[in-house]
C-alpha cells in the first residue's frame, strides 16, 4: 500500500461504501500502511474487556465498549464546505511558493506541496 494518504487526520469525509454508507465524520486516525482510515461514528463495533486486577487500585473495570474500527481509504470521500453545503471533492496537490525565514533571520522563497480541493482549487 501507499506511504501517504490523501486523507489526512482532521478531514471531514463521507463513507461511501458498506453498511455505515453516508455517514458523515471527521478521521480520528489514518493507518498508511494498511491504507485505512478511523472515522467518528463510522463502523462501530463492540468490544468486551476483561476485568484486571491490579496491584492496590490500579484495577480496570470490564464491560462492553463501543468504538470505532477502520474502514479501507478507498471507502471514503473528502468534503469540502461550499457556500454552507458540504460537497465532496477529490484532492489534488499543487506546488505553491512561500517565504521561509532562516535562523539569522533573513528569508527566502521555497516552494511547497499543499492539498488543494479539485472542486473549488482551494488549499484543503
Amino acid at each position: 500500500m501507499a506511504n501517504s494518504l490523501h486523507i489526512k487526520k482532521g478531514d471531514l469525509v463521507r463513507v461511501t461504501v458498506g453498511r455505515d454508507r453516508g455517514v458523515e465524520g471527521k478521521v480520528i486516525e489514518v493507518d498508511p500502511a494498511k491504507g485505512r482510515v478511523f472515522v467518528e461514528g463510522a463502523n462501530r463495533v463492540k468490544r468486551h474487556t476483561k476485568v484486571v486486577q491490579g496491584g492496590g487500585r490500579q484495577g480496570t473495570t470490564g464491560g462492553i465498549v463501543t468504538q470505532e474500527a477502520s474502514i479501507p481509504v478507498s471507502n471514503v470521500t473528502l468534503l469540502v464546505e461550499v457556500d454552507g453545503k458540504k460537497v465532496p471533492t477529490r484532492v489534488g496537490y499543487e506546488r505553491r511558493e512561500v517565504e521561509k525565514t532562516r535562523a539569522d533571520g533573513s528569508t527566502y522563497k521555497a516552494f511547497r506541496s499543499v492539498r488543494i480541493a479539485r472542486k473549488t482549487g482551494e488549499e484543503i
